[in-house]
């Protein structure tokens, strides 16, 4: 019997760590013992648990009835709209913003930020391009349109502008096939690849980090006032991917150090309307580890509250050389991720960004919805932890 009762014990034991209770047992029980204390959070007391605050979320399909029942089908109920229509020389349509709010509203969605027309699509694209060229008195109406949107995303109750602060576009080398994942097709940057290329110079010319950094800043020093004068947030989206050098003349804000970047444009203003369109993804990219280093700078912006939104983009590889994959198969651990951006408060949207392709019809989507299943199932293991 004595036997018995021990191999019955031995076996709860190991039905227990298996389930994940790993440190089921308090320091000072017996090995089998029936005493001990479930230990939910790994190196977190029991005072130290936090609410999950965040939501999925999504920038992509803008406001469209198509878009908007495809979201709400999917569990999305909060949304970046884009931008309401562009009229040349004023800035942002208030009628065409208040009739985006009214046709979210239909689904149940919150319109809860805009894309500002400084986009990733590089300088050679925008719409407003002087602003990022440096020159006056052109940028100088421009800024004038964007303290026009911001007023206009206030009054339609708008409280995040994302936007970029890029001379170049996205860049990229390529494209991988992944036969593992049904030949998805992966967007890629290897460095030495592109090195190989001719340079082209943008319009923009030359540019090093301090004279980007003067155009940021001159920008800002202009808009910053009218964001917190309306209380909408302005965030920032770092320039994909880092670079160690200048490449076609320009030298990113961000780089060559990501992190380093990312403290001197955080650190240019001291104010809660300043912070990150925070792309977990293009930041991976400027690590050597990412799957470790992404942690120590969610904390830092984090614990500075200036994190306003979260892009949650997964790659294989690291700097210099990547591939962008789906969620759950890349470099880092976003269970690990979205718990740490818990532990640091963050209460804004987590949405995907770009996403894998194919070329089989509805590709596209198929590559969205499961992201966003992915991520709503990650918010409710973390929130169950909580």
């Amino acid at each position: 019997m004595r036997h018995f009762l021990k191999d019955l014990q031995r076996r709860k034991f190991v039905k227990l760590f298996a389930s994940g209770t790993a440190g089921a047992f308090a320091a000072g029980s017996t090995a089998f013992g029936t005493q001990y204390t479930e230990v939910k959070n790994s190196g977190r007391s029991a005072g130290a648990k936090k609410e999950v605050l965040m939501k999925v979320g999504c920038q992509s399909g803008g406001t469209s009835e198509e878009n908007l029942a495809f979201k709400a089908r999917h569990g999305v109920f909060n949304l970046d709209g884009g931008m309401p229509k562009f009229i040349e020389g004023k800035g942002w349509d208030l009628e065409d913003s208040l009739k985006k709010r009214e046709a979210c509203e239909k689904y149940g969605i919150s319109l809860d930020a805009y894309h500002l027309p400084l986009t990733s699509a590089g300088i050679d694209r925008v719409i407003i391009p002087h602003i990022m060229m440096g020159k006056s008195p052109e940028r100088d109406r421009e800024i004038e349109m964007v303290q026009q949107m911001i007023e206009v995303a206030a009054k339609t109750g708008v409280k995040l502008l994302n936007y970029n602060t890029t001379i170049l576009p996205v860049l990229r080398t390529g494209r991988t096939i992944d036969p593992a994942r049904g030949n998805a097709s992966y967007s890629t940057w290897n460095y030495e690849e592109a090195l190989k290329r001719e340079q082209q110079l943008t319009k923009a010319g030359k540019a090093d980090a301090d004279e980007v950094f003067e155009r940021i800043t001159y920008l800002l020093d202009r808009i910053l006032p009218v964001a917190e004068e309306y209380q909408v947030k302005l965030g920032n989206h770092i320039a994909d991917p880092p670079v160690p050098d200048a490449y076609n003349g320009v030298m990113r804000w961000n780089s060559p150090e990501v992190f380093e970047g990312i403290k001197r444009f955080a650190q240019l203003y001291d104010s809660p309307y300043h912070g990150f369109n925070f792309c977990i993804g293009s930041i991976a990219e400027g690590l050597r580890d990412p799957k470790n280093d992404i942690f120590p700078i969610i904390d830092w912006v984090g614990k500075r509250k200036q994190i306003f939104n979260i892009h949650l983009r997964n790659i294989k590889g690291s700097y210099n050389n990547f591939q962008e994959v789906y969620p759950d198969n890349g470099e880092m651990n976003f269970f690990h991720v979205i718990r740490a951006l818990r532990d640091v408060g963050f209460d804004g949207m987590v949405m995907p960004d770009h996403v894998p392709q194919h070329e089989a019809e509805g590709a596209g989507l198929q590559a969205f919805a499961f992201a966003y299943g992915y991520i709503i199932g990650l918010l409710q293991a973390v929130r169950d932890e909580s």
